[in-house]
């Protein structure tokens, strides 16, 4: 019996990944709901979760593709692949208007540029503190700290090794907790109260799960604000990061 269920995930193995993939998914959203009322976005779990099935796949393989190196689960290696990641980047996308980021104003795109810029120059001295020096690692985990997509979408483009890619999911998954927790404890103090401000906001911090639960933890009116300059935080630093800031610190770092 044990044999036959192994050959049936062996050829299923797209099946299989999609199991795996919405089996962390729905976890990760109820354990979001029981253990801390959704401030701890599902999402950020659902990431955390991923990273540690990469870990236990990787010790237990011996590879590099984390959990897809093990047969039963190379569907999994699919849907992570880099395909599927840039038609959901994309898919993202589209749910942003531009014509309400224009009614928002100047300091709306202010706030995106600016947003990228402080991440990326953080996650690169961190990079720097922990020992990185060449263009491509400093980059991707700079990248990485914009947010997690931003991270392992630069990395894949510049040719960053798994290790590096993982360091910047993993920057980008504390960035996003820290949001989630901290938006609803400064949204007083900050005047964050109002869709104008929900947009800013959205647009400086760009990570959109953190932004999205903290900001449903703050006045669930304001989500939608938020979470639509999220998106465009998310695109234009997929744009930004491989190109115009991987040349930058490749003229600053030429090693």
């Amino acid at each position: 019996m044990i044999e036959l269920l192994h050959q049936a995930l062996l050829k299923n193995g797209l099946l299989v990944g999609f199991a795996v993939v919405g089996g962390v998914i729905g976890i990760s959203y109820f354990l979001s709901d029981r253990l801390t009322r959704g401030r701890l976005h599902g999402s950020a779990l659902a990431v955390f979760g991923g990273l540690v099935l990469a870990y236990v796949g990787g010790s237990i393989s011996g590879g590099k593709n984390g959990i897809a190196d093990l047969p039963m689960f190379a569907g999994v290696g699919l849907l992570g692949g880099a395909m599927l990641r840039d038609f959901a980047i994309v898919a993202t996308a589209y749910g942003a208007s531009f014509a309400d980021l224009k009614k928002s104003g100047l300091p709306v795109v202010l706030a995106l540029f600016a947003g990228i810029l402080v991440s990326f120059v953080s996650g690169v001295g961190v990079a720097l503190a922990f020992g990185y020096r060449d263009a491509v690692s400093l980059t991707t985990i700079g990248a990485g700290a914009v947010t997690y997509i931003v991270g392992p979408v630069t990395g894949a483009a510049i040719g960053a090794t798994s290790d590096v890619m993982a360091l910047s999911i993993a920057a980008g998954l504390v960035k996003a907790i820290v949001v989630m927790i901290a938006t609803p404890l400064v949204a007083k103090s900050i005047g964050l109260d109002n869709p104008h401000t929900a947009m800013i906001y959205g647009g400086t911090l760009g990570t959109n799960s953190g932004v999205s639960a903290g900001l449903a933890a703050t006045d669930p009116a304001l989500v939608p604000y938020g979470v639509m300059a999220a998106t465009f935080y998310t695109g234009l630093g997929c744009f930004l990061a491989p190109s115009v800031l991987f040349l930058a610190m490749r003229a600053l770092c030429p090693s």
